[in-house]
């Protein structure tokens, strides 16, 4: 049985925004939901509930935009909360095994708050094969960053990402 691909689903209401990711969260959504990330915390939205409760699974990318988005918060770039409400068991495996589960608050078994008003679906961007390779090194990156035992699990993966990267790039600008 395959899982469907995620939706991330957004409502806003005062500094709160309420995030609803629904399907298997990869790579084919991260430029989307690093975009509405960065996007709200630009226009001062300071607490972040992510409701996992639909997601069974994560890929190594959405999770390492999910881990720099935790690592920027945590820095005191922008103070803001950000909490993981209900994540299924393997999500929450791969967040303690990967070393980023300390940049969030986890809350498991409770009600997610409900949202102010309709969760709307964060707004797609049609991202370039180059943009979403970009984004995908970055996330490894992060993830090889904040832990030293990430970088055997993901050096190839960077290095392969990185070399696509460049031979895209010569391609457009020969």
């Amino acid at each position: 049985m395959s899982v469907p691909g995620a939706k991330i689903l957004l409502a806003v209401s005062g500094p709160k925004v309420w995030v609803k990711v629904v399907g298997k969260a990869s790579f084919s959504v991260s430029v989307d939901l690093k975009t509405a990330l960065q996007s709200l915390v630009q226009r001062g939205h300071t607490e972040f509930i992510f409701d996992l409760s639909e997601c069974p699974l994560m890929d190594s990318t959405f999770m390492g935009v999910m881990a720099g988005f935790g690592m920027e918060r945590a820095a005191g770039a922008f103070p803001c909360l950000v909490k993981l409400v209900n994540p299924a068991p393997r999500v929450a495996d791969l967040l303690e095994s990967l070393g980023v589960a300390h940049l969030f608050t986890l809350v498991r078994g409770e009600a997610v708050p409900p949202a102010p008003g309709p969760l709307l679906e964060a707004s797609s961007a049609a991202a370039s094969k180059t943009e979403v390779s970009k984004t995908c090194l970055e996330a490894h990156e992060i993830l090889m960053s904040l832990n030293p035992a990430n970088v055997a699990k993901f050096k190839d993966v960077a290095q392969f990402l990185a070399e696509d990267i460049r031979r895209m790039e010569s391609e457009k600008n020969p």
